[in-house]
């Protein structure tokens, strides 16, 4: 099970630096004005959801602890992401302010993860 258990989490990062990788190959366009998000950034949100979700059951499976608000809390994180990413995805411009509440949310996200203990 801990080998399953270390695939997803690593497919969970895949799919992390697929959405972050967007965003960043991104920034330049945004100071510009012409950001858009990019299909990376939406399979890479779609990625951590599905690897996320998977890795909550395994672990519940498996008998470890899961904490439930921390993962509350990053689904929320990511449900807006995604939102934003599939509802403009077909968008030639994004706002400055909705592209860079993407980005804030994505890197919040990753903090969660690593700092909340």
């Amino acid at each position: 099970m801990d080998v399953l258990i270390h695939l997803f989490v690593g497919l969970h990062i895949v799919g992390i630096a697929a959405l972050l990788g967007g965003f960043l190959t991104q920034m330049k366009a945004m100071g510009q004005g012409t950001a858009r998000f990019v299909p990376a950034m939406l399979h890479g949100a779609l990625t951590m959801l599905v690897t996320g979700v998977v890795l909550v059951g395994l672990n519940e499976a498996d008998s470890h602890h899961v904490n439930n608000i921390k993962i509350g809390v990053k689904l929320a994180l990511l449900i807006v992401i995604l939102a934003l990413v599939y509802v403009k995805r077909d968008e030639e411009k994004v706002d400055k302010g909705m592209f860079g509440l993407v980005g804030l949310a994505t890197t919040a996200n990753i903090f969660i993860a690593v700092l909340w203990t």
